[in-house]
């Protein structure tokens, strides 16, 4: 899979380059990634890529035209056209099955928009706008690296353990069940003892109610909408059972 980004800040994505899963993975050829220097694709002489607002206002707006010219040459660099993610609080919500989505993509490219946002008129060859929560940023880089690092894990080979991917938080619309590891005491807190029982059928049971838990106090939106299979029925029923035992 290749990622690319537009920016005006290229050196900003050596933190997910130079750093952890994504580092390797693009060394061991699983992700070709490139971040593009917006600056490169403007035609005077201080590289200018924002201007005034029409119609007035406060702040500045991204000019277009550079971004136009970045697209065009990396569609003809590519011989086809990337799928293209603007990073905007405006979008549609980033979530772990959109990630799983835009894994399947050969290049993505991600536009990094900065001031007052972009130019309307880079709607016209945005495939997506997506956004990683409701609040404000500089920029959106960091939301772009949020993203990649999110999609990045869904491309296979990149994590190792393909088992930790189908584990993790939201991968089935639930939350993580808690983790453990030595000492198995500490400040008098134990490690649960099914843990240590080896009976990985009761293991897997606590987990799975474990998980139920978490997401039916923490994320009850989550839990509503999950669809439960046989283990889930299961591991509820011993939730409940749990949960009317503390009732008097």
């Amino acid at each position: 899979m290749k990622i690319s980004v537009l920016t005006i800040f290229p050196k900003m994505f050596s933190v997910i380059t130079d750093w952890g899963v994504i580092s390797r993975a693009i060394k061991e050829g699983k992700i070709v990634f490139e971040a593009i220097d917006l600056r490169d694709f403007t035609t005077d002489k201080h590289r200018t890529t924002d201007d005034y607002p029409y119609g007035g206002g406060s702040g500045l707006v991204m000019k277009v035209d550079p971004f136009f010219k970045a697209y065009d040459h990396i569609v003809e660099v590519n011989e086809a056209k990337p799928y293209v993610v603007l990073t905007s609080p405006q979008g549609r919500v980033f979530n772990n099955n959109i990630a799983k989505e835009l894994s399947t993509h050969d290049h993505i490219l991600f536009l990094c928009g900065r001031y007052e946002g972009i130019d309307e008129r880079i709607t016209t060859i945005v495939d997506d706008e997506l956004s990683i929560g409701d609040f404000v940023l500089s920029g959106g880089e960091l939301a772009a690296m949020v993203m990649i690092e999110a999609i990045s894990r869904f491309i296979p080979g990149v994590v190792g353990d393909t088992d930790s991917v189908v584990n993790d938080s939201f991968y089935n619309d639930l939350l993580d069940y808690p983790h453990y590891t030595r000492p198995r005491t500490i400040r008098g807190l134990d490690v649960p003892e099914v843990l240590l029982s080896g009976d990985h059928e009761r293991i897997e049971l606590y987990r799975k109610k474990e998980s139920l838990r978490r997401t039916m106090e923490r994320r009850p939106d989550l839990f509503l909408k999950h669809e439960f299979d046989e283990m889930d029925k299961k591991a509820l029923l011993l939730l409940f059972k749990e949960l009317m035992s503390g009732v008097e």
